[in-house]
């Protein structure tokens, strides 16, 4: 990919970079039709992606099932234009000039689907919203 000044990035940031931060960057990536470059990484990032946001994901028509979590860089933070932290905030570091954001959002670790889908919707409605202040269209899900 490459990246153009008029292109904003993305970087979504949560402790095991498996639930939240994951299915943030599924729709944004969706959502903004490849207008937003998009990341994700935790500060202490599992093995694999929750099998049960995937499930919810793919309810929306989102694959993440090759997804895999990424640790947290300074490089990651220092390349993005919005940094949204997802209750690990302390663990990112700060640069100046960088938009940052912190989304309260329950964790989907442990939790059955009918718990996970609120999370997910919640995070939909916050992905839409940010676009919408990036100035980049809302795409439709197929």
């Amino acid at each position: 990919m490459t990246e153009t000044p008029d292109r904003p990035s993305v970087l979504f940031v949560c402790v095991h970079n498996a639930g939240r931060s994951q299915m943030a960057a599924a729709y944004l990536a969706r959502l903004s039709g490849g207008a937003v470059e998009v990341r994700s990484a935790g500060s202490a990032p599992k093995d694999e992606v929750n099998p049960v946001a995937v499930a919810a994901m793919a309810e929306e028509g989102i694959d993440m099932a090759a997804e895999q979590p990424k640790l947290l860089t300074t490089e990651a933070v220092r390349d993005s234009d919005v940094v949204i932290t997802m209750g690990c905030g302390d663990a990112c570091p700060i640069f100046p000039g960088k938009r940052y954001e912190d989304w309260e959002l329950d964790d989907p670790a442990g939790q059955g689907i009918e718990s996970v889908r609120p999370i997910r919707d919640d995070i939909k409605a916050r992905i839409v919203g940010l676009l919408e202040s990036l100035d980049v269209p809302v795409q439709q899900l197929a």
